[in-house]
């Protein structure tokens, strides 16, 4: 028995290397054989053999795809296609341009340089003598003109130009920081070539309102015209990104598996050259890249596996018969994933059965065990469907649901009802993915979903039983059978050891009440102690749960006769148990629930007629083994419990609790419990659990008050003059 409470922190990375040096040769084989069969499994029609053609030669028979396969050629021309069609539009979109500061900052930089010519133009006011004279150059009228078109292509009629030039320097100031702020107001907007001539209509309107008049107002206009341009430029960015999603969005062109590429007779052109090296039927080499990372994936998922089931479930890899179901519903999911997948039919991908591991694993070992299995077959299975992330998605989603779902049952039907929970979920899931990607195609398809997972729920069902069988694992669907009162053992037990029935009843729910306020199996519990005394129905009349009414043959046999009676109903019972084909996890009930425990009653009679203390204790103890599991333990600590409280007179919750307290004391000290998993706290958590359930056996009836008969109410009517007096 666990003293101390185990540490809850978990093992680090540090124990990586123990899985390498501890791994028993038969976890090696067990993980290189799945690994293999799962590798195996990828490389089916992934690898075809080629073929010998040329062009120009002749077909000697029909060539047809071997695996299903994306027509490169037209996909990157339907692409490229669909690419240069999303540019085109863009280049007329106003939403794919922005406005180019750099143009801004240039006709600022050209407005000032034009007005600063301008104004060289313009003859200085006379100054008043101030001790030495200034004579600033002025630029005739042609000079400027000239400069204009030269420096900036630009053309203002001299007549316009001797207008600017007689302006006074007040003048032209306004004249210049009107214009200025007209053309800069003009290109903060957004100028496109379309709208480029609305601008300068604009700009032109803006003159007119102004405050200028004359010919400064047909300067300004001139100016403003000619260096108001349009200032927005292509978004290179954002049209590449449309570019690259127009791209994208190309489904790619298939060539579907078993499709013709070239018939016999026709004459192989280099169409057909592209077509049958995209199916790989023609290769220049081996593709030992795709090889070696199918190699690596299995080899790192496995691992993974591994490492998870070494750190958390350790018991599972030491169990052969467990890595060798897990193995195989593995392989065989993997399996139907791939004949989904070579079907002629794109859509087989969303009715693959996949959560159908999730449903088995769960069922028949550790919902944990279960969880990470589906996330290696998630990953695989995205392998097998030529790297389509929606199958991981659903597989890895399904599959966690499935497990989920029928972590508890209580029925077949329960598993049918997981199927359908499953499969709403991944209904649910390709809906939304569908709208997240803008398919609707996908989420059209959300009924093969839930299909998917009715399906893996009605195979779960039909293989169940004969995975049972051939890796002698117990569901919890075949314990919920085995407790059926109609069992015939269970029949029999109640018809010809009725009080022996009723006794293992009472300890069912004992042991189911207690394994479930620790975290056990209380199903598990509950059925072995339906089977834990079955051997007595070999000879019921030999316990004294069966002796109502009759004599106790004990009596008169001798202490050590009786002991090897009572202690024979664990052999008759393994071998009843035998003879029914009962699984093991509840003929350890029927072995173990007695453990090395002492007959105490029979031996202290020996002891009792014994004249020279050569009574030997063990010729009076069970032969074992010691309860080796927390059910078996519970159930061992019920059938004792059970059996003691009947014998307390006016029971009370304290006399019932320290019964209780101290027969697993007694258990403990005697180290009966040495080989279960049980703690200290659980066993607290137990005798409050064993008490409960004993209280309500105990509860108070009302007393019921004798019958009345009709000459006692004549009686007293006749004594007191009313009966209700």
């Amino acid at each position: 028995m666990k003293r101390k409470k185990k540490s809850s922190a978990k093992p680090t990375t540090r124990h990586m290397p123990e899985l390498f040096t501890k791994a028993t040769f038969r976890q090696w084989f067990f993980g290189g054989i799945i690994a293999t069969f799962l590798l195996g499994i990828l490389l089916i029609n992934a690898l075809p053999q080629g073929v010998d053609v040329e062009i120009g030669q002749v077909a000697r028979k029909d060539l047809a795809a071997p695996v299903t396969a994306i027509n490169t050629e037209e996909t990157e021309r339907l692409r490229e296609e669909a690419a240069r069609h999303a540019v085109l539009q863009a280049n007329e979109d106003p939403a794919y341009y922005l406005q180019n500061p750099a143009i801004v900052l240039r006709v600022e930089e050209n407005i000032t340089g034009v007005l600063n010519l301008l104004r060289a133009g313009i003859a200085p006011e006379p100054v008043e003598d101030v001790g030495f004279e200034v004579t600033p150059e002025v630029l005739s009228v042609s000079e400027i003109d000239r400069r204009l078109i030269r420096d900036w292509k630009m053309e203002i009629p001299k007549v316009s130009l001797e207008a600017i030039a007689e302006l006074s320097y007040e003048e032209f100031d306004q004249f210049a920081q009107i214009t200025t702020d007209l053309v800069l107001t003009t290109m903060a907007e957004r100028i496109s070539e379309d709208g480029l001539r609305d601008a300068r209509d604009a700009f032109e309107a803006e003159i007119d309102r102004s405050a200028l008049r004359g010919e400064p107002a047909h300067v300004a206009t001139l100016i403003g015209r000619q260096l108001i341009q349009s200032n927005l430029v292509l978004d290179t960015e954002k049209v590449n990104q449309a570019r690259q999603e127009a791209y994208d969005a190309v489904e790619p062109v298939r060539i579907m598996q078993g499709e013709i590429i070239v018939r016999k007779g026709d004459v192989v052109r280099a169409e057909h050259i592209q077509l049958l090296t995209d199916v790989g039927l023609i290769k220049t080499g081996r593709d030992y890249g795709v090889l070696a990372g199918l190699i690596l994936t299995v080899i790192g998922i496995m691992t993974f596996m591994g490492f998870f089931l070494h750190q958390e479930h350790g018991k599972v890899l030491q169990n052969g018969t467990q890595l060798g179901l897990i193995g195989s519903v593995l392989v065989a999911v993997v399996a139907m994933g791939k004949l989904f997948s070579m079907l002629n039919w794109s859509d087989a991908a969303y009715l693959n059965p996949s959560a159908l591991l999730g449903l088995l694993l769960t069922l028949l070992i550790d919902a944990q065990v279960a969880s990470i299995a589906t996330v290696v077959l998630a990953v695989i299975l995205g392998l097998v469907f030529e790297m389509n992330w929606i199958v991981t998605v659903l597989a890895l989603v399904g599959g966690l649901t499935a497990v989920l779902s029928v972590s508890k049952v209580s029925q077949r039907g329960d598993v049918m009802r997981a199927g359908f929970i499953v499969g709403g979920v991944n209904a649910f899931f390709l809906v939304a993915l569908g709208l997240a990607s803008q398919n609707l195609a996908l989420a059209l398809r959300s009924y093969l979903g839930l299909l998917s997972g009715v399906l893996a729920s009605v195979i779960a069902i039909g293989v169940l039983p004969y995975l049972e069988s051939l890796f002698k694992i117990t569901s919890p669907i075949r314990l919920l059978e085995l407790s059926n009162p109609n069992h015939p053992l269970l029949r029999r037990l109640m018809l010809e050891a009725p009080g022996t029935y009723h006794h293992s009843i009472l300890v069912g729910n004992l042991a189911e009440a207690a394994a479930e306020s620790i975290g056990a199996d209380g199903l598990l519990a509950r059925v072995g102690a339906h089977y834990h005394d079955i051997g007595k129905l070999r000879r019921p009349y030999f316990f004294v749960e069966n002796q109502v009414g009759k004599d106790n043959p004990h009596d008169k046999m001798a202490p050590s006769l009786s002991t090897l009676i009572i202690t024979s109903h664990v052999k008759d019972g393994l071998e009843l148990a035998s003879e029914f084909k009962m699984p093991p996890v509840v003929t350890q009930f029927i072995a173990q629930h007695h453990g090395t425990d002492l007959v105490r009653f029979f031996y202290h009679r020996a002891c009792e007629a014994s004249e020279d203390d050569t009574v030997e204790e063990r010729d009076f103890r069970y032969l074992g083994p010691k309860p080796q599991g927390k059910e078996v333990a519970i159930v061992s600590l019920a059938d004792a419990t059970e059996a003691a409280v009947r014998s307390i007179s006016k029971p009370n919750p304290g006399k019932i609790e320290g019964l209780v307290r101290k027969i697993i004391k007694d258990r403990l000290n005697s180290g009966e419990l040495d080989e279960s998993d049980l703690t200290f706290q659980d066993m607290d958590r137990i005798a409050n659990a064993f008490t409960k359930v004993i209280m309500g056996m105990f509860h108070a009836r009302v007393e019921y008050p004798e019958q009345i008969t009709k000459e006692e109410i004549e009686g007293k009517k006749a004594k007191n003059g009313s009966f209700d007096k």
